[in-house]
């Protein structure tokens, strides 16, 4: 084998490492780098794959990004596409569909749109022309389906995420937002006895209206409970704050809200506490999202999980896999917390990640808690 000196000329500028000289220095073929490096398109022994890996990690060489493409027709390279970065929920998502795509040797280009459709739509148009193998997108505030988006979805494979509902021509994936607000609402009447439960619901940049919203509506109606209030805010913990405020100095005062998104129920807590209330004595709390955070609020957030990382992975199948559904729709679940009224032990802020609930709280009859 050569040594990784070589790879300079004698009183010379050092010259990048080539696949040759990895060939020279594992004792292989160039064609057997290139399998290696490529995974295929023909096998190779795992002795001489992992001497091929050994010589590459020695000699610091780097595959050409832009020849692998123009040989094998693809870029290697993912585009997503989210609202609000500094959303926890979209956080995760990006890390989930991120691990999904290195698991097939993608990587993962993330832009933000900050929840502006004229920057959403630049963006949709700057990743479309860069040649992406696919785009994931999560519009601010449902599916971009106009005329900006049809030029990008005609040269690059798009899927949408968070999106509960099909949209005709385009692949989608998301959570059952009305069935988590359904069993949301449930859980606060029927479990914990509350007459009086007001929304505190999110609004995206199309204010379309949202399935938790339809959810927590046809949940009321079904359990013959007097419909709350609604009060309306931006996706993150300001607007959560703002929007309690409102809900909280209403009279009576709701003795319990359904927030549509961990981030609004955080800023709630905050407004609660500031208002002197005790959570969930005088006020219980059901979130959205099922996100790392809502586990370290205090008292803990009651929330509605979504399965991110299953949601995650059929996203980027659907990019690759033409027999994918069009729509696929997940289940949600409920972690019972402390902030609903549900008495747990210490150890509840211990990770719960496979989404498994503790015993069932007790039944309280619904009654009449109206607080000044």
């Amino acid at each position: 084998m050569g040594s990784p000196m070589a790879m300079s000329g004698a009183g010379g500028p050092a010259r990048g490492v080539t696949r040759s000289d990895v060939a020279r220095y594992a004792g292989v073929s160039t064609a057997v780098v290139s399998y290696v490096v490529n995974n295929g398109p023909r096998p190779v022994a795992a002795t001489t794959a992992a001497r091929v890996r050994d010589a590459i990690a020695v000699l610091g060489y780097q595959p050409n990004a832009n020849a692998r493409a123009l040989k094998l027709g693809t870029a290697g390279l993912l585009g997503l596409l989210v609202p609000d970065t500094g959303n926890p929920f979209f956080a995760e998502y990006a890390l989930a569909i991120e691990q999904a795509a290195t698991q097939r040797g993608l990587a993962l280009l993330i832009a933000n749109s900050g929840s502006d459709l004229g920057v959403e739509a630049t963006l949709l148009t700057d990743l479309a022309n860069r040649q992406l193998d696919g785009l994931i997108v999560a519009g601010a505030g449902g599916p971009p389906v106009d005329s900006t988006l049809s030029g990008v979805t005609a040269v690059t494979p798009t899927v949408f995420v968070d999106t509960a509902s099909p949209v005709p021509g385009y692949r989608t994936v998301g959570a059952d937002k009305h069935a988590g607000a359904l069993q949301a609402a449930q859980h606060l009447v029927e479990v914990h006895g509350h007459d009086n439960v007001a929304l505190l619901m999110g609004r995206g940049a199309r204010h379309a209206t949202d399935e938790r919203e339809t959810g927590w509506r046809d949940a009321l109606r079904a359990l013959d409970v007097e419909r709350g209030e609604v009060a309306y805010a931006t996706f993150t913990r300001h607007g959560g704050y703002v929007a309690g405020q409102h809900l909280l100095a209403l009279r009576p005062r709701p003795t319990a809200v359904f927030a549509s998104s961990d981030l609004l129920g955080m800023g709630l807590l905050r407004a609660a506490h500031e208002a002197g209330l005790s959570i969930p004595d005088d006020l219980a709390i059901v979130s959205f999202d099922g996100t790392n955070q809502a586990e370290y609020c205090w008292p803990p957030l009651t929330t509605i999980r979504q399965p991110i990382q299953e949601m995650a992975a059929a996203a980027v199948a659907a990019i690759f896999d033409q027999a994918a559904p069009a729509h696929q729709l997940f289940p949600v679940s409920l972690l019972a917390r402390r902030s609903c009224g549900c008495s747990l032990p210490d150890s509840d802020l211990k990770p719960d990640r496979a989404g498994s609930n503790p015993a069932p709280p007790t039944r309280h009859p619904r009654k009449s808690r109206k607080r000044p």
